[in-house]
């Protein structure tokens, strides 16, 4: 399933989202065009759990193993990263972002402490963006482009559903992870995908909304 847009208006212009996916895609072209390559700069400034630098828990997040991982990291923080941003305001929802980025990273780094694979990618930052849009917008929808056979079709989903299937299955396919014994293969990061996305919705409740939205979201965060 890919998300397209928010059922949720937005009030203002979403000054950190777009940032944020500029200079994602700005780091990445860098990659794919400059002298390093990706898998230099993936040693170089990617989280190698095994050879933990800390600067990486932050520049990991900056870097993307190909245009189809870059392009739907940021298609996600789009649909999502617009309405949180817009809730909390530009600040405070870069900071969450960074925040829930650095502590998807720690739990990627605990529970894969021997790998020597380097690990990069913003999901782990984007999750948190969508654990906090599942506690602050409960009774949204998303559009949604849905493949059927060799067709596409687009429903309105409820963002629960849609936001508590993809966490089922980070959680799911995490926990078969852990039976892998392989540090040298390659994969997904599961389990920073799962602690970005818990932390999000745990986080945001420290994230007090902007007046206009006050009165209609503070009843939902409890």
């Amino acid at each position: 399933m890919i998300p397209l847009r928010s059922s949720e208006r937005v009030y203002s212009r979403a000054i950190v989202t777009i940032a944020l996916i500029v200079v994602n895609v700005v780091v990445f072209l860098y990659e794919d065009y400059g002298s390093s390559g990706i898998d230099l700069m993936a040693r170089q400034w990617g989280i190698v759990p095994d050879q933990l630098h800390l600067s990486s828990l932050v520049t990991s997040m900056f870097l993307h193993g190909g245009w189809l991982h870059l392009l739907g990291n940021m298609l996600f923080l789009w649909v999502f990263g617009r309405n949180v941003e817009d809730l909390i305001g530009p600040g405070p929802f870069l900071l969450f972002y960074l925040l829930v980025g650095v502590i998807s990273a720690v739990i990627h780094v605990i529970v894969n402490s021997h790998s020597v694979l380097p690990t990069i990618g913003a999901s782990g930052a984007i999750a948190g963006v969508m654990g906090a849009y599942l506690i602050k917008f409960p009774r949204s929808s998303i559009d949604t482009l849905i493949p059927l056979f060799i067709f596409f079709t687009r429903l309105s989903i409820p963002a629960p559903f849609l936001l508590l299937y993809w966490f089922a299955i980070q959680f799911f396919s995490g926990i078969t992870s852990l039976s892998e014994t392989d540090y040298t293969g390659g994969g997904v990061a599961w389990f920073a995908h799962i602690g970005g996305f818990i932390a999000g919705m745990l986080l945001i409740r420290m994230f007090p909304a902007r007046q206009r939205w006050r009165n209609r979201y503070e009843s939902d965060s409890y």
